[in-house]
């Protein structure tokens, strides 16, 4: 009997599979899978960029809304995140700030103004002219000794005021004396003198302010040293200098950065009899000055800066008080029209 065998029957020998289906390597015995054709990334992006067309032609105004709504989201997701990188140094700074300063409990400035600059090696002669560098129209006798009894005066009314931060004020303002500030000195001379028998109780909150070049940076420095230090700005202000100087600092710079002539007290002392007459006609000139030029950002005022900043050293405030950055730069002849936290 003769047997058909067809191709769609179980028992064809057509049906039967010598190898599985795929590349076969006949020395190994290991079947491997066949490989794809690989898509190149322009034919995905035809076809990506035709079902897009296709999608626009039924639904066009719901495509329009879904790349709208995407778009906003974006701008509004890397303006949140360049935000917040913008505030991260501040915050930082915030954080690092916080309960570091060195005498926050502090509350009242006393400002000792310098006028010259010490260069003698030995600490024994502070009383004597030419252990200072003077200008010729400060060589006369009794001027050193001023300079001590400036000094003398302000650790005295620092010594009274538990709360009180006494700041020595003046930059390296003399070429030939070296790179020395006036600040510097008259610290080093307080130090020399024992601080005047109030060591225990001044000399750890007597500090330094060394770039003013003028009595209006004196005091505008130093406010700014003070919010370094405290983290926030006096309550009073007791100012040290001639007496000669009272008009020009309480009517004059008090006036230019608005602080409460009731909170503002000038504590002022003789010059030395042989240069006084002499000081009150330059003191008469210089007020003038100011009353013309309040801020001293032009004229003979702003050349004198210039002249008493013979290193360029870079001036580093308002950085450490940056409440008060616009009277930094304020050079209006009115006083300065914006806030400051000790104004009434």
């Amino acid at each position: 009997m003769k047997i058909n065998y067809t191709s769609g029957s179980t028992n064809s020998p057509l049906s039967f599979q010598a190898y599985p289906r795929g590349d076969f390597d006949l020395e190994s015995g290991i079947s491997k899978k066949s490989r794809k054709p690989k898509r190149s990334p322009l034919r995905m992006i035809q076809s990506v960029g035709n079902r897009i067309r296709n999608y626009y032609k039924h639904h066009p105004i719901l495509l329009i809304s879904m790349v709208l709504i995407f778009g906003i989201t974006v701008i509004i997701m890397f303006s949140v995140y360049d935000g917040g990188l913008r505030m991260m140094p501040s915050l930082w700074s915030v954080e690092a700030d916080e309960g570091i300063y060195p005498f926050p409990n502090l509350k009242n400035l006393v400002m000792v103004a310098g006028h010259s600059v010490y260069v003698s090696s030995s600490c024994e002669k502070v009383d004597k002219e030419d252990s200072w560098f003077l200008e010729p129209y400060q060589k006369h006798k009794g001027q050193a000794a001023s300079f001590v009894t400036h000094i003398q005066r302000g650790v005295e009314i620092a010594a009274i005021d538990e709360f009180a931060l006494l700041l020595f004020s003046g930059g390296e303002t003399r070429k030939d004396a070296g790179p020395r500030s006036e600040a510097q000195s008259y610290w080093i001379v307080a130090e020399t003198k024992g601080w005047f028998g109030k060591g225990d109780s001044v000399r750890n909150r007597a500090l330094t302010e060394e770039h003013a070049r003028d009595s209006y940076e004196n005091l505008l420095f130093s406010l700014c040293r003070f919010r370094e230090l405290t983290g926030s700005y006096p309550h009073n202000i007791s100012v040290v200098g001639y007496d000669f100087k009272e008009k020009r600092f309480v009517d004059l710079h008090r006036s230019t950065v608005r602080f409460p002539q009731n909170r503002f007290f000038y504590h002022g002392t003789p010059s030395s009899p042989n240069s006084r007459e002499a000081a009150l006609k330059g003191e008469a000139l210089v007020r003038t000055q100011f009353q013309e030029d309040p801020y001293g950002c032009s004229g003979s005022l702003h050349r004198k800066r210039i002249g008493r900043n013979p290193f360029h050293r870079s001036i580093p405030y308002p950085k450490g008080c940056p409440e008060i950055a616009g009277l930094f730069r304020y050079c209006g002849g009115t006083p300065y029209p914006g806030f400051l936290p000790w104004a009434e």
